[in-house]
């Protein structure tokens, strides 16, 4: 059900990311979708986050949120305004961040002390935008004091785009090139999430060595991870930390 990051953090900053697996949902959700707006039955939802808190033994319901692919983050330990937001940060023990993916890609982040964590939700469109930037940045988190695990994501090998995605990437960035690979065609690439996610964070400021994670493929791995591109109607694996 559950898969534990590894990286080197306080042991008191707890990271987790679940899989389809355990849970309660009928095909195509089987079995543990946590996503509500996906089309499943929402009791049974709501059966299968009661028993991943119960699983890893939560302190609390994990903040879930409204994600559209922005690039706006809440600070969970104020009110945050109605609306959506693709990442989530906190300084207080026991609020579990949480994020939903079925091929973007989850970053659990904390500082190497343990005082702070925040959990983002970066697609493509995510990336480009800058949503690990600007939660980073708002959050205050300083780039030689970071430590992030790339959660499970559909790899390069399996995630064709079209050339307009990778000439906005290089635009941003020239170094964003060698994160695509040609496709079937001229006009189609293959991109590397994992790659991309890192070459934002070293431009932030971070040293490689502190990113840890990148080892799935949502896409290829289907007995553990719901894929959106491989399946189109599927579940929602979350990925989760929070301070005990």
């Amino acid at each position: 059900m559950i898969i534990s990051a590894n990286w080197q953090v306080p042991a008191h900053v707890k990271a987790y990311c679940s899989t389809r697996q355990q849970g309660y949902s009928a095909a195509p959700y089987d079995s543990l979708n946590l996503g509500t707006h996906v089309g499943d039955d929402p009791q049974t939802v709501a059966k299968n986050r009661a028993a991943l808190k119960k699983h890893v033994d939560l302190p609390a319901e994990p903040q879930w949120l409204e994600q559209t692919h922005s690039t706006c983050a809440c600070d969970l330990d104020t009110a945050c305004e109605p609306g959506s937001y693709d990442a989530s940060y906190s300084c207080e023990k026991n609020t579990v961040c949480a994020v939903l993916t079925a091929d973007c890609l989850p970053l659990l982040v904390c500082d190497a002390q343990g005082t702070q964590v925040a959990a983002i939700h970066a697609g493509w469109r995510g990336l480009l935008g800058g949503v690990i930037e600007n939660t980073l940045n708002q959050a205050q988190f300083q780039p030689a004091n970071t430590r992030v695990w790339l959660g499970p994501a559909i790899s390069a090998q399996a995630f064709e785009v079209g050339a307009e995605v990778k000439e906005a990437f290089i635009q941003h960035q020239p170094v964003h090139k060698n994160a695509f690979i040609t496709g079937k065609d001229k006009a189609h690439f293959y991109a590397d999430l994992y790659l991309l996610a890192k070459q934002r964070l070293h431009d932030w400021g971070m040293d490689l060595a502190h990113i840890s994670g990148g080892d799935y493929c949502t896409y290829q791995q289907k007995d553990l991870f719901f894929s959106y591109r491989r399946d189109g109607q599927t579940g929602r694996i979350a990925s989760l930390i929070y301070l005990s």
